[in-house]
């Protein structure tokens, strides 16, 4: 964008300046929500926008260097809210709008926007800032040879339950070989909301991940099982990997073993590792919910879910130990950046 150039925003604002009838401001309003494509991105700015009758409306995001309470603005004698903000290129941001009216609070997707993100806790808004593109591993190619799917039902006696299990197979697939094996926690989620079995076939496809074994895990009572639960860990160390090791041809080692998860799946992923120390030779951490007891830290509504969460990673603070079996795997290395509890980070790097 040129450096004279106005945004469509402030020439929509110049409009409803001349005019002083309502009938016509409605028209100029109403026009320019039908004729641009909401956020109206250019160049680096980005400006979102809405209508609604609102006291105040605010942008909610997940971006760490945004302010948390980023205000949009109301054109005076209109419904109509904006905010421009400054987007980095090949950015892509996942938002809401909240309003406060008579003191009431609620959040809803960009109703002029039809891009969505998908999510277990409900969808949200999508802006692609300059730049943008799908990742090619994260798109369908005809050319990629695809891996399959196993439904399995594998009985828990520390759960006292059967659980199911997804195992992804890698496209040629064969018995003669040893393969590392993944074990994700929240599977069913990684797989119907971030695609990975795409993910898999294109990476393995493009030999950027070596071909592997996943066991895809769905969880019981998640909140209950996955904060360092020792059952839970028995159930995955104990029974799930012997078991898909007896069938499946595996290296069965720690250099090929991991165990992935995000948000509680991370802090069940690592508390896992911690109980079996010599067990894993790798952790795939996502946003994990590493919350201790640091008084600044706001846990959210319901906070008491996280309270095993609080003491598990306290308890490993105070005498943090080796999870994984990093001499036996080069990805063996535990590199964790939790937010909003950085202070993790010395933990994990006390014991290499």
């Amino acid at each position: 964008m040129s450096g004279d150039q106005v945004l469509a925003i402030d020439q929509l604002r110049s409009t409803l300046a001349t005019l002083s009838d309502q009938q016509q401001r409605e028209a100029a309003a109403a026009t320019f929500f039908e004729e641009h494509a909401l956020p109206v991105v250019e160049g680096h700015l980005c400006t979102f926008a809405t209508r609604a009758a609102a006291d105040s409306l605010y942008l909610r995001h997940r971006v760490k260097l945004w302010p948390d309470d980023l205000e949009l603005e109301q054109i005076p004698g209109t419904d109509v809210w904006f905010l421009t903000i400054e987007l980095e290129w090949g950015s892509r941001v996942e938002y809401q709008f909240e309003i406060l009216r008579d003191g009431q609070r609620w959040r809803f997707n960009d109703p002029y926007n039809p891009r969505l993100a998908r999510s277990p806790v409900g969808d949200c808004s999508v802006c692609c800032g300059p730049g943008y593109a799908v990742p090619d591993w994260a798109t369908f190619r005809s050319e990629t040879d695809p891996g399959q799917l196993v439904d399995l039902q594998v009985h828990s006696a520390a759960q006292g339950r059967h659980n199911r299990i997804t195992v992804y197979l890698p496209a040629r697939f064969e018995t003669s070989m040893p393969y590392p094996l993944l074990v994700v926690h929240d599977g069913g989620d990684y797989l119907d909301y971030a695609s990975m079995k795409l993910v898999l076939d294109n990476l393995i496809h493009d030999k950027k991940l070596a071909k592997i074994i996943v066991a895809f895990s769905y969880p019981g009572e998640r909140l209950t099982e996955y904060p360092d639960d020792p059952d839970h860990g028995q159930w995955i160390t104990r029974e799930l990997v012997p078991l898909l090791e007896r069938e499946f041809p595996l290296l069965a080692a720690p250099s090929g073993r991991c165990l992935m998860g995000t948000s509680f799946g991370a802090v069940a992923a690592l508390s896992t590792a911690v109980r079996f120390a010599d067990v894993y030779g790798s952790l795939l951490l996502q946003s994990g919910s590493f919350l201790h007891s640091d008084r600044a830290v706001w846990h959210g509504e319901g906070a008491t879910v996280f309270d095993p969460v609080v003491r598990f990673i306290d308890r490993y603070r105070s005498a943090p130990v080796r999870a994984v079996d990093g001499r036996s795997s080069p990805a063996g290395r535990t590199r964790i950046w939790p937010m909003p509890t950085g202070q993790c980070c010395r933990s994990f790097a006390v014991p290499g």
